[in-house]
């Protein structure tokens, strides 16, 4: 059984024992979060497809861990210009895991 569910913005494919890293959330390390934005579930080949979100479905997960991502640059150019400026970043993440899909 999977579930595509909407966590911060941004849609993942959530099946139980599965890890994921998500934008940064609000909580404790250990502690336990449910999602209720599921907008599809398939259960063996019994697919529902929500309007926009299926209803009395929820998600639960735990968070494991919060860290940053790789350093991503940005590096712009203009040739012939004598232009060019490197820029960089790391992202904010939170590592949760799947704990149960109820449909």
């Amino acid at each position: 059984m999977y579930a595509i569910v909407e966590i911060a913005g941004q849609q993942f494919k959530a099946e139980k024992g599965r890890k994921l890293y998500v934008h940064r959330l609000s909580g404790e390390e250990g502690t336990s979060l449910s999602f209720d934005k599921i907008l599809l579930t398939d259960n063996d080949g019994q697919v529902k497809v929500g309007t926009p979100v299926v209803e009395g479905a929820v998600v639960s997960a735990k968070i494991l861990k919060h860290l940053k991502d790789d350093k991503v640059i940005v590096f712009k150019k203009k040739r012939r210009k004598g232009y060019q400026v490197k820029n960089g970043h790391r992202q904010y993440l939170t590592q949760i895991e799947i704990e149960d899909i109820k449909a």
